[in-house]
C-alpha cells in the first residue's frame, strides 16, 4: 500500500519533486498514516480472514466497504488535522493504485492457493471420532493449502465409521486401506503428513512404522492438534486425560495470573472513568421506558467454581424469570425492553461489570461467566466443562469473537470448544487479538440478543 502511493507521489510529481516531499515535506509519515487506515479498514472488513478469500463477490464487495469507510475516515482525519493530507491528485492515484493491487493481488493468490499441485497432501490415520469432522473442515477450506489425499484404517478396525457426525465427504478421499500398508500409501500418495485420528490407539498405534515415516521426512501430526490449529477451537468430543495432560498449555503460570491482573486493572479503571459522563444518561433511560431497577444483579460462577454478584444495567423488565425461573435469552426475546435491546447491541450493559473486574471477580478476557443452575446442568451434559472455571472469567473472550450468542446446550458445547483453546493457548498476544476482535464486534453489531 505505502508502495502505491509512493508511486503516486512520483507519477504525479516526478522524481525530482517526489524526492523533496518523501523527504522533507513528511510525505513518508503521510503515506504510512494512508497506509494504516489502510490495513485498519480491511481488518474491520474481515480481508484477513482466509475463509472470506474463497468468494471472489463477497471479497469485491467487502473491499469497496474498506475502501470507502478509508476514504471517510481520512476526510474527518484531514478535516482536524489538514497538517496530514496527502495532495489530492497524489491521494487520487495511489487510491487507484491500491484498489487494482488489493482485487488482483487476491485474485493471483486464490487462483494459485486452489491449486492442488500446490497443496501439501495428508493422510488420515484411523477413523477416531475427529477423523470425519477433520476430512470435512479440510476439504471445506482449500485455503489453507492442504489437500487430504487419502484415509487409512488402523489395523483391526472395520470398515464402517460409526464415530463420526454427518455425511461424509465422497470421492477418493474415502479409500481407505489396511493400516499395515500405511507405508505403501504414503508413498503411492506421495503424502507429505499424516495426521493421527484414532480414537483408542492402545496397542493399535504403529510408533515403529510412524518413526521410520517421520524419519524419511513424512510430517506426523496428532489429529486434535491439527483441528485445534486451522479451527481455533478444541475438539472436546476425542479429548483424552493424557492428551490434556501432556500437551503444551493448560498451565497457568504465575506471570500469567499477575499479567491478567495487572492488565484488567489498566483497562477497568480508565474505562470506568471514562464511561461515568454516560452512567446518567443510560440509568435515565432504562428508568423512563420501564419500572424497575437500572442496575442488575445476578450470581455468576468465577474461578475455582466460587460464586460471586456479576453487575449490569438491566435490560428486562423487571422480575423477568419470576414465572419461568433461570432461561436462557432467546431471539427477538419478550423480556427484553426497548433500551435494553440497544443496550445488549452496543454491548453498553457491560459496563457495570467493569467493577467486578477492579474487585476481582472477573477479568477483560477469558471464558464469559455462566449462572449456577447452567454451571450445574452443563457439567452434567458436557465433558470437560469444569475445566473453562481454572481461569477468571472475562467480559469478552475467544468464544465471544468466534461464536454467536448461545442459548442452547449444543451452543455451550460449542462454546467450550473455543473457551478450552483459549485456556490452553493464552498469552498477552491472544488477549490482544480478543481486544481488537471485540471492538469489530461491537461495531458490527454481531452476537448479540
Amino acid at each position: 500500500m505505502a508502495l502505491a502511493f509512493v508511486t503516486g507521489t512520483i507519477a504525479r510529481l516526478g522524481p525530482n519533486d517526489a524526492t523533496l516531499v518523501l523527504g522533507y515535506e513528511r510525505g513518508a509519515v503521510k503515506i504510512l498514516v494512508v497506509s494504516a487506515a489502510f490495513i485498519t479498514c480491511m481488518y474491520y472488513f474481515d480481508l484477513y480472514d482466509s475463509s472470506v478469500l474463497s468468494n471472489r463477490r463477497e471479497v469485491l464487495a467487502r473491499l469497496m466497504s474498506a475502501l470507502g469507510t478509508v476514504c471517510i475516515f481520512l476526510a474527518l482525519l484531514y478535516y482536524v488535522y489538514p497538517a496530514l493530507e496527502l495532495g489530492r491528485g497524489i491521494f487520487l492515484i495511489g487510491f487507484l493504485l491500491v484498489a487494482v493491487a488489493l482485487w488482483l493481488g487476491r485474485q493471483v493468490f486464490s487462483a494459485i492457493n486452489s491449486q492442488p499441485q500446490f497443496a501439501e497432501r495428508a493422510l488420515i490415520f484411523g477413523d477416531g471420532p475427529l477423523a470425519a469432522p477433520l476430512l470435512r473442515e479440510l476439504e471445506s477450506r482449500p485455503e489453507l493449502g492442504l489437500r487430504v489425499v487419502g484415509r487409512v484404517l488402523a489395523a483391526g478396525n472395520g470398515t464402517s465409521e460409526p464415530n463420526s457426525n454427518g455425511p461424509e465427504p465422497s470421492g477418493d478421499l474415502l479409500k481407505r486401506v489396511a493400516g499395515e500398508d500405511l507405508s505403501h500409501a504414503v508413498k503411492f500418495h506421495r503424502a507429505d503428513r499424516i495426521v493421527v485420528a484414532m480414537g483408542d490407539r492402545r496397542g493399535k498405534l504403529p510408533v515403529e512404522l510412524l518413526l521410520s515415516l517421520k524419519s524419511r521426512g513424512v510430517l506426523v501430526q496428532d489429529g486434535a492438534d491439527v483441528y485445534e490449529t486451522i479451527t481455533g477451537k478444541v475438539p472436546i468430543e476425542s479429548l483424552r486425560l493424557g492428551w490434556l495432560l501432556f500437551s503444551p498449555g493448560f498451565r497457568v503460570s504465575r506471570f500469567l495470573l499477575i499479567y491478567k491482573r495487572v492488565a484488567s486493572m489498566l483497562v477497568s479503571i480508565p474505562g470506568l472513568l471514562l464511561s461515568l459522563p454516560l452512567l446518567p444518561i443510560v440509568a435515565l433511560a432504562i428508568k423512563l421506558t420501564s419500572p424497575g431497577p437500572v442496575f442488575y444483579r445476578q450470581k455468576r460462577v468465577g474461578r475455582g467454581g466460587t460464586v460471586f454478584n456479576c453487575y449490569k444495567f438491566r435490560t428486562m423488565c423487571a422480575n423477568a424469570e419470576a414465572d419461568s425461573g433461570p432461561t436462557w435469552v432467546g431471539d427477538d426475546d419478550p423480556r427484553i425492553t426497548l433500551v435494553g435491546r440497544l443496550l445488549r447491541v452496543s454491548r453498553l450493559d457491560e459496563i457495570p461489570q467493569l467493577w467486578n473486574v477492579l474487585k476481582g471477580d472477573m477479568s477483560i478476557v477469558g471464558p464469559r461467566p455462566e449462572r449456577p443452575e447452567f454451571v450445574e446442568w452443563l457439567t452434567r451434559e458436557i465433558p470437560f466443562y469444569h475445566l473453562r472455571h481454572t481461569v477468571r472469567p472475562g467480559i469478552t473472550g475467544w468464544a465471544q469473537v468466534r461464536y454467536k450468542y448461545g442459548s442452547s446446550v449444543e451452543d455451550a458445547k460449542e462454546k467450550l470448544r473455543y473457551d478450552l483453546f483459549y485456556i490452553k493457548n493464552v498469552s498477552p498476544g491472544l488477549d490482544f487479538l480478543i481486544f481488537f476482535d471485540t471492538t469489530k464486534t461491537i461495531l458490527f453489531g454481531r452476537g448479540a440478543k
